[in-house]
């Protein structure tokens, strides 16, 4: 029997098509009628249209319809005009009477028909696991014109196909499995849905006291030993002293490091591609996790050291007398710790090296833990840390219903931890009659994929001072679209020193000329920092209390129970900070 899909509001049920407009070319999200208008001084009515049930989602609509006039120019032979290619995720129904996968592999060979797409070898029958990797991926085509199925990231998944379409190219798809809707019912048709594959961005010492990871370490050795944290970011930096002590980023196979930002028919690069980080957003995090350095060096029984100099240099932003922000180089620090030092950590790259990248590349990622894990039947990877995302728009779809939201739920169910970034859009302006904009707080601005009902969500607070100053102006703020409960908890993310690398740590340390071993750090604050405090003291947590390992339901109730109320909002605080120690003695 085909397995029925979950709905949360008629806007995510399947959309029925009636004999008056089935066949006919599908409109964008504005052309059924006049838009309602608001006046200057008035917020936008509401539009019951965005509850109607559509095979293409909102936000695909309003992009389409933003490159209208541009597309019409194209059709009508305009010199210097390209027709738009858009990124999109292809949702296959589940209720197709062939099974997902055969749903799968009729719409990968329709969409290969259609005009300009590029054809990748062996679409008529795409795999349901990952190819083994070539040792030379083949060169893609011209990204910016690819049309057709990304097939490297496709692979890894059973429900979505990811790729890019001309809007012509997606109303034709659309167009043919509507026909096969009306004709046949729900189940003759491959096609659930095409979804806007948006663009995710990064959230971008002390503060192991603050969630008392250091006393728990003391009292519970709370290492995090034997644990495997997954890091979906910007890559993390194989090369950093940081990660050299308990060899975080070595890992055992069938573990590997993968990086999923190339594009098209390629495949994904290799575990070295992963462990590189230009950007250095990921290595920030993954050492807010775990690792560990100091300048402390070991000695024979004469006292004499064994190890070259060590040394560690953090670069931090300081103001001057009038206010302007110069950076300074702190080196009187003499150790840095993760919340769990000897976690291991698994690289997955879906951002490329200026932070940029679509939320197929962390659906594939996502994915890719089931596959290591066994959909559950062994849980290899325990956690992953998510500080990317992207803002919601509630009128876009039920909330937390989002592709990417469901991979989040799908993967907890299955037994792994998932920790997720609030993001950064709890300021802003509002609207006032007398003021005109005014700066204010803005609650309902949790993101994607922090909406996933499973997921922890992560807000940020005070490095060292959480009871005193509250939650971070910035930090996003629930609740959700749909009235539930976010953030989940809070954490540090103001003035974080981590690992630097790639173009983040340029300045942060002078040469040397005493071959001395130099640990760049820098300074960096956001949700995207806190939400790796909350991994880190997880994994050190499940390294204690190994009974809690592949029940992230339990875990989450329990740091949920436990954290320490800073007297603040629950849309602003969640349950309020989490706290380590209370969390292992309260099991």
């Amino acid at each position: 029997m085909a397995k029925k899909r979950r709905t949360s509001s008629p806007a995510q049920q399947q959309p029925p098509t009636s004999p008056a407009n089935a066949g006919t070319p599908l409109s964008n999200a504005t052309a059924a009628g006049a838009q309602p208008t608001a006046g200057a001084d008035t917020p936008p009515l509401f539009d019951k249209r965005n509850l109607d049930n559509s095979p293409i989602s909102l936000p695909l609509l309003a992009e389409i319809d933003k490159n209208a006039q541009n597309d019409k120019a194209f059709a009508d032979g305009a010199s210097g005009k390209l027709e738009a290619i858009f990124d999109i995720i292809i949702d296959v129904n589940l209720e197709y009477a062939g099974g997902r996968r055969e749903a799968r592999t009729v719409l990968w060979n329709q969409i290969e028909q259609l005009p300009g797409v590029t054809k990748t070898s062996g679409a008529a029958t795409p795999p349901a696991q990952p190819a083994a990797q070539p040792a030379q991926p083949p060169s893609p085509p011209d990204d910016s014109r690819f049309q057709g199925i990304h097939a490297a990231k496709s692979m890894y998944s059973q429900q979505y196909l990811f790729g890019r379409l001309t809007a012509q190219n997606i109303r034709a798809i659309v167009r043919d499995c509507e026909e096969k809707r009306r004709k046949g019912g729900s189940s003759a048709s491959p096609l659930y849905r095409v979804w806007l594959d948006h663009a995710v961005q990064v959230f971008t010492n002390k503060s192991i006291s603050t969630v008392k990871a250091d006393a728990a370490r003391n009292a519970f050795g709370t290492l995090g030993k034997d644990i495997v944290w997954a890091v979906a970011d910007t890559g993390v930096d194989g090369k950093h002293p940081h990660f050299k002590l308990y060899d975080n980023l070595g890992l055992d196979a069938p573990l590997e490091h993968r990086d999923f930002t190339p594009d098209s028919i390629s495949q994904p690069h290799s575990a070295d591609q992963a462990c590189t980080d230009k950007m250095g957003h990921g290595t920030h995090v993954a050492g807010i996790i775990a690792g560990y350095f100091t300048t402390q060096r070991p000695t024979d029984k004469d006292g004499n050291p064994l190890t070259a100099p060590q040394r560690i240099e953090a670069l931090v932003q300081r103001r001057d007398e009038s206010g302007n922000q110069n950076p300074a180089t702190l080196k009187d620090i003499t150790t840095m710790s993760g919340m769990a030092p000897a976690c291991k950590i698994l690289s997955l790259k879906v951002l490329d090296d200026s932070g940029r990248g679509n939320a197929s590349n962390l659906i594939a990622a996502l994915e890719y833990i089931q596959e290591l894990n066994g959909d559950g039947r062994r849980i290899r990877i325990h956690g992953v840390n998510l500080s990317v995302g992207y803002d919601f728009e509630p009128k876009w779809f039920a909330c937390g219903q989002s592709p990417l939201c469901i991979e989040v739920n799908r993967l907890v169910r299955s037994g792994v931890v998932v920790v997720v970034a609030a993001g950064n859009t709890g300021y802003g302006q509002i609207q006032s009659a007398a003021k005109g904009p005014t700066p204010a707080g803005l609650d309902l601005t949790i993101n994607d994929p922090g909406n996933a009902d499973l997921a922890i969500t992560v807000g940020s607070t005070h490095r060292d001072m959480p009871h005193v100053y509250g939650v971070s102006y910035f930090s996003s703020k629930g609740p959700t679209g749909d009235g539930r409960l976010k953030p989940d908890l809070v954490a540090p993310g103001e003035k974080i020193i981590s690992c630097a690398s790639g173009d983040s740590a340029e300045g942060a340390a002078e040469a040397t000329t005493d071959n001395a071993i130099v640990a760049k750090y820098k300074e960096d604050s956001g949700t995207s920092m806190a939400a790796p405090h909350v991994s880190g003291v997880i994994a050190a947590f499940l390294s204690a209390r190994r009974e809690f390992v592949g029940q992230p339901e339990a875990v989450k109730d329990i740091f949920l129970s436990t954290a320490t109320d800073l007297k603040r909002a629950v849309y602003f605080q969640g349950k309020g900070l989490v706290d380590l120690m209370r969390a292992i003695q309260s099991v």
